[in-house]
């Protein structure tokens, strides 16, 4: 099965370059599943189909779902919803209210990626289409699985521990319902399935991200950005799309000084992503909406290349034990933003307000950092 990633700023139109794609694919004769996260959803709009929580068949081949994050924390919580609602009810009466406090901020990045990871384990489809909601939830979602766990490694004993301990106590002072062994259980199996996802979507054989964008330099700017913090987490980008290129008979006479501007850009993006294969799709003279349109730009946008292939794919870490060096590949990082610190056993790196920690070779142990160099998309550690 691959799952294919669409993400990008908001307002590029990836949506519509991930609907265009799924009836591209499902045109090949593939069982394709299209599903938006986005809280704001528009994937319905854009196949002019109504859209719920299950899939709904959109044309053959082709079936389409929007997430409903209340209804997939009915399936996630468990034990722990309840025990939540007792708190909560102590205060005040149950109602809609109550299920919607339930869905804490974070848990419908989440909610959204186990549903990626329920679909794939029932293998029915071919290829999922993911669309995402824009870049900073994204980021948020796809590096939520790996702070969820390291956070719940470290607490989950202690407080396993001390509620065996002083729980009793607690509870009777303060008067309000301590976690019971169920609860710390189903924390224990959320363990367990963020292991699963996380080694589902570091597998690049199956998940590719695809980044859209357009050619203007503010977007292409956090199109840079978003591809360099996608590899800090080590996921695989293996296209971009440039969306929304102004043909030139449409750049004449009012908006003629766009085409340059346009130029500029799309000589940047040539560069910039001269490794990543990059697709172009042109601004149509009607709205990009319905299942014939949809078709048609997946036609023109793919060409000869079948969307459904691993289009790319990057080895983050390059180790040389002779020369004591580790490469650690994240293209677009600025230098000025760049930050690199050791601990006993891992590499903090960040880039901006993004954060990422790596394990420290065994090789390189019992090394320290005797300096570091960015350059050519590579930022190159010396022990």
């Amino acid at each position: 099965m691959r799952i294919i990633i669409y993400t990008g700023k908001g307002g590029v139109g990836k949506t519509s370059m991930a609907a265009a794609t799924a009836c591209r694919i499902a045109e090949e004769g593939k069982k394709v599943l299209i599903m938006s996260t986005d809280q704001a959803h528009s994937l319905g709009d854009s196949y002019e189909t109504e859209l719920g929580k299950v899939p709904v068949k959109i044309a053959d081949n082709l079936d389409g779902l929007e997430i409903d994050t209340v209804y997939e924390s009915e399936k996630c919580w468990g034990n722990l919803k309840e025990y939540f609602k007792k708190l909560l009810s102590m205060k005040g009466e149950e109602g809609i209210e109550m299920e919607e406090l339930l869905v804490f901020p974070g848990l419908e990045e989440l909610f959204s990626m186990f549903k990626i990871l329920e679909i794939y384990e029932e293998g029915y489809y071919d290829t999922l289409i993911v669309d995402c909601a824009p870049t900073g939830e994204t980021l948020a979602l796809l590096k939520y699985p790996e702070k969820f766990s390291n956070l719940i490694q470290k607490v989950l004993p202690i407080k396993k521990k001390g509620v065996k301990l002083v729980g009793p106590a607690v509870e009777k002072t303060m008067k309000m319902p301590m976690p019971g062994e169920e609860v710390f259980d189903d924390i224990e199996y959320l363990m367990e399935k963020l292991e699963k996802l996380q080694n589902l979507m570091l597998n690049k054989e199956i998940v590719s991200l695809r980044v859209v964008t357009t050619p203007e330099q503010i977007v292409l700017k956090e199109a840079k950005r978003n591809v360099s913090c996608l590899y800090l987490y080590n996921y695989n980008v293996d296209a971009i799309i440039v969306n929304r290129i102004y043909p030139n008979r449409a750049m004449e006479g009012y908006f003629n000084k766009w085409m340059e501007m346009q130029e500029k850009s799309l000589c940047d993006i040539k560069e910039s992503f001269h490794e990543i294969p990059c697709f172009y799709v042109e601004l149509l003279d009607k709205e990009l909406c319905g299942i014939s349109v949809l078709k048609e730009v997946g036609e023109t946008m793919y060409g000869e290349s079948n969307p459904n292939d691993v289009l790319f794919q990057e080895e983050i870490y390059k180790m040389d034990s002779k020369e004591k060096t580790l490469r650690i590949y994240l293209p677009f990082a600025e230098k000025a933003e760049l930050s690199l610190k050791q601990t006993e056993d891992e590499l903090v790196i960040g880039i901006k307000n993004e954060v990422r920690r790596f394990f420290i070779p065994q090789a390189f142990l019992k090394e320290e950092i005797k300096g570091a160099k960015y350059e050519d998309g590579y930022l190159n550690i010396r022990f």
